[in-house]
């Protein structure tokens, strides 16, 4: 966990010891207690907590009544335009009663009849989501820096792009390639992506910028989802050296093959100063009855990964690839738990502490902050909570079970070197925002906020 710098905690006199005395089962609490909606926000906070977690046991329970009761007391305190509490209680509150209505396939497919995902509104709130963090910029800084030590005096460089939504990054790679003492590497970018518009706008900008710096250059592009992608149209060369990035792609290929259709369906400090992880923590300490759903095993973070065919063949067909160095980005968190109720406490940890750094940086009212709060970790934490077996892609997953699928797969972890990891430390004190903290892990690094990890970068050579 990241260094805390100070914290504040909820005294022995807490809201929440007459807050655990109510009955939830009363479908009038709303009316009889009119003083709910007049708590602090330190209070109320808590007490959302409190509801949530009472809820998604009576979900995971099949209590169905008593979480229809639950709902309806978070929907009088929580606001997609509130606090940051009461922000995120909207979003796990929808996911929760998606979830329940999933039972009746027939009602949840009539009343998502209407709901268009658009390819290119993903675009567009991914592009806002890494202009509002640090996260895919350092990301992109530290990768860069690898490819370039791992490819020097290298005279033929192939990249893949697992997910080639941004030239950015590639486009100060082929500065920094350009001003190599022995010269650019011919250069070839293999990038992935479903749409072809975004990969015909990407060739377009780096053909430009290739010719602008004399970089003998080609860009590969390869229009399909990634779980279909034909390794063929990789068209990997003798004699080239390869990397490949990843950014945020592999934790989807996480479900089991045996899994798919098998089983049905905090930030560290708010606006006012409370640490909502702690207070968290301390509400389940004195509430064991609302904690009692959440039982993970003592190694959950540990322990060796279940196997999974698709990520276990995945992997294998990029080690097949002999690759000279691969870097790999991903969500720091335990999102893969297979209770309900583990994954809800986890994902509330991990999700508030984004939330409290858009409340730290972002005005409430910011028509791009919604977006991304809604259209972005709304989504995610609807297949989090929601989804089982093969629906549910957002498997994010720690550091520690990464290394130990890699490492079986038949990669060796490369450490990042000094030099990357100062400039990404020289972008992240540039950013305006003190929350921010990263540190290195043997070698790979973690990036958070507060003392919350949340993004995870980690370099790997084919090990024969």
């Amino acid at each position: 966990m990241f260094q805390d710098d100070g914290s504040s905690s909820v005294t022995s006199s807490s809201p929440l010891q007459v807050f655990s005395m109510m009955s939830l089962s009363s479908p009038g609490m709303g009316s009889q207690y009119p003083w709910l909606r007049e708590l602090k926000s330190e209070e109320r906070g808590l007490y959302l907590i409190h509801l949530l977690l009472t809820c998604g046991n009576h979900v995971a329970s099949g209590s169905l009544e008593n979480a229809e009761i639950a709902l309806g007391q978070i929907s009088q305190l929580a606001s997609a335009d509130g606090d940051t509490m009461q922000r995120i209680a909207s979003y796990f509150t929808e996911a929760l009663a998606d979830r329940i209505i999933r039972a009746w396939p027939g009602l949840h497919r009539a009343l998502n009849a209407t709901k268009i995902s658009l390819v290119s509104e993903e675009i567009l709130v991914r592009k806002l989501f890494s202009e509002m963090f640090p996260f895919l910029k350092m990301a992109f800084v530290l990768t860069n820096q690898a490819i370039i030590e791992a490819m020097e005096g290298e005279k033929m460089v192939h990249l893949i792009d697992l997910n080639a939504a941004e030239p950015a990054q590639w486009l100060a790679l082929m500065q920094a390639l350009s001003a190599r003492p022995e010269g650019p590497p011919h250069l070839r970018i293999t990038g992935i992506h479903q749409q072809k518009e975004l990969l015909d706008q990407m060739a377009h900008k780096l053909i430009e910028e290739a010719e602008k710096l004399d970089i003998p250059f080609q860009f590969n592009p390869i229009v399909s989802k990634l779980e279909n992608l034909d390794v063929e149209k990789l068209r990997v060369k003798t004699g080239e050296a390869l990397a490949i990035s990843s950014v945020l792609q592999l934790h989807s290929f996480l479900a089991s093959d045996d899994e798919l259709g098998k089983r049905s369906p905090v930030p560290s400090k708010n606006s006012n100063g409370i640490h909502l992880q702690k207070s968290l923590g301390e509400l389940l300490e004195k509430d064991s009855t609302v904690a009692a759903g959440y039982s993970p095993s003592p190694d959950s973070t540990t322990s060796s990964p279940p196997s999974s065919m698709k990520i276990d063949y995945f992997l294998n067909t990029l080690w097949t690839l002999s690759p000279k160095l691969m870097v790999v980005t991903e969500q720091d968190s335990n999102h893969n738990g297979s209770t309900l109720m583990e994954r809800l406490l986890e994902a509330l940890y991990s999700y508030a502490a984004l939330f409290d750094c858009l409340e730290s940086s972002v005005s409430r009212t910011s028509l791009e902050r919604l977006k991304v709060e809604k259209m972005l970790f709304g989504e995610e934490i609807k297949n989090i909570i929601a989804c089982e077996g093969g629906e549910r892609k957002e498997r994010h997953e720690k550091l520690e079970k990464w290394i130990h699928r890699l490492d079986v797969a038949g990669f060796g972890n490369v450490g990042l070197s000094y030099f990357g990891m100062l400039q990404a430390r020289r972008l992240l004190q540039g950013y305006g925002c003190d929350g921010f903290r990263m540190k290195d892990e043997n070698g790979c690094v973690i990036i958070g906020w507060q003392d919350r990890p949340l993004f995870s970068v980690s370099a790997w050579r084919c090990r024969k």
